[in-house]
């Protein structure tokens, strides 16, 4: 794809990346066939070849329209396109900065502005968002149908691993998994106690940038990732051997942290060195795969249908893991018709675009329960707790699965 750079962007590093990016695209289409909005509404902007031309447009100095915002608006950065396409081309880094130029150049509708305002302030600040959910669980039973799909049940926690071991691993916490599924989290560190790690979190360490990120809070986005690193750099010089993710969301965006930080010279270094060491837990395991078979053993549950978040398969492009684990371990995986596609969730997607999100949610469970399993597992807390929203069947973490066949 030829590209003409308006003055406005030219020899800017977002200019330069937009301009890379849209010049390995050959206009093929692939990427239509697996866009999940695209299989909604049908509109080629509502793809991602058409969102490729909006972008070039806007940086070739086109008007930038509502219209425009609107396309943008609707994708879920899903990156299933990118998974498809035969030229590699970085559609999410492309989108992202399509983004940040439309909310540069569009004025939103005042509703808009106010929700994804709140959104950006309230989700990433664990000590705001802990207690509205705690306060939502507790009177979730009176709480309106649309509300209460946001609020899950109340857990009650599991009990943190408190041996030491000489193998340390960091673990990103994260800003809203601690209180709507802390579980996970416990989970995860008994697991890998079991295995003879200890899992250690640095307090200081908040939202892994997501959030802010496809908000369009660039700049405060930015500034958490610095947080992040700060926080972890003192463990990273004591020797931790890695940095876990169990949410395949913010795995997928620290996973990014190098490139977001490239010309940050403070931190370019260590955000590559953070990169390096992150890894989703279902990374790890293999390596303790003989190890995690002897104190494991069956249980009740026995037959999973596994939904892979789009941040783990297309975002991390880690795919067959967790299937083989659970496999290993004697439990019946089955993969839903269409596996690839997106669930609907993707962050605050389902508060933004709630009709696309829920027809896609409500797709995603039809195919799942077809399966007939006991239980729904997934990868990512946002994934769980939308799905769980739509059905009574149990959907949980495939961590929490393994922990519940601990023997030990």
């Amino acid at each position: 794809m030829q590209t003409n750079l308006a003055d406005f962007i030219r020899n800017t590093p977002d200019g330069d990346e937009a301009d890379a990016i849209l010049r390995n695209c050959v206009h093929c289409g692939f990427c239509t066939a697996t866009c999940p909005t695209y299989q909604l509404l049908g509109d080629e902007l509502d793809g991602p070849r058409g969102r490729i031309y909006l972008i070039k447009q806007m940086v070739e100095g086109a008007p930038v329209t509502r219209s425009t915002q609107l396309h943008l608006d609707r994708c879920l950065t899903c990156r299933n396109c990118e998974s498809t396409c035969p030229s590699g081309v970085q559609y999410g880094r492309l989108v992202e900065i399509g983004r940040k130029l439309t909310e540069e150049k569009v004025t939103r509708p005042l509703g808009q502005r106010m929700l994804r305002r709140v959104l950006a302030s309230v989700v990433p600040n664990s000590a705001v968002f802990t207690p509205t959910m705690r306060l939502g669980q507790h009177f979730r039973r009176v709480l309106p149908k649309k509300l209460r799909d946001k609020v899950p049940a109340r857990q009650r926690p599991l009990e943190w691993p408190t041996a030491k071991h000489e193998r340390k691993m960091l673990m990103l916490a994260g800003c809203v998994q601690p209180s709507m599924m802390p579980n996970v989290n416990i989970a995860t560190a008994r697991v890998l106690d079991a295995l003879g790690v200890e899992t250690v979190i640095a307090p200081d360490a908040g939202c892994c940038g997501a959030i802010r990120l496809h908000l369009g809070y660039n700049d405060e986005a930015l500034d958490d990732l610095r947080v992040n690193i700060d926080a972890w750099w003192p463990y990273v010089e004591q020797g931790a051997e890695a940095i876990v993710m169990n949410a395949s969301g913010c795995g997928a965006t620290v996973k990014e942290y190098a490139h977001l930080l490239r010309h940050d010279p403070a931190y370019a270094e260590k955000a590559r060195r953070i990169v390096e060491l992150t890894r989703d837990i279902s990374e790890i395991l293999p390596e303790f795969e003989q190890a995690l078979t002897a104190v494991t053993r069956r249980r009740s549950v026995h037959t999973v249908a596994f939904h892979p978040p789009c941040t783990l398969q297309h975002g991390q492009q880690v795919r067959g893991k967790v299937e083989h684990l659970l496999t290993a371990l004697g439990v019946e995986v089955r993969l839903p018709v269409d596996s690839h596609l997106c669930c609907g969730s993707a962050g605050t997607y389902s508060l933004t675009q709630p009709k696309l999100s829920y027809a896609l949610r409500d797709q995603k469970l039809e195919r799942l329960q077809a399966l007939e399993p006991q239980v729904i597992v997934s990868a990512n807390v946002g994934c769980i707790a939308h799905l769980q929203s739509g059905t009574s069947t149990p959907v949980a973490h495939w961590i929490e699965l393994v922990e519940h066949m601990l023997s030990v």
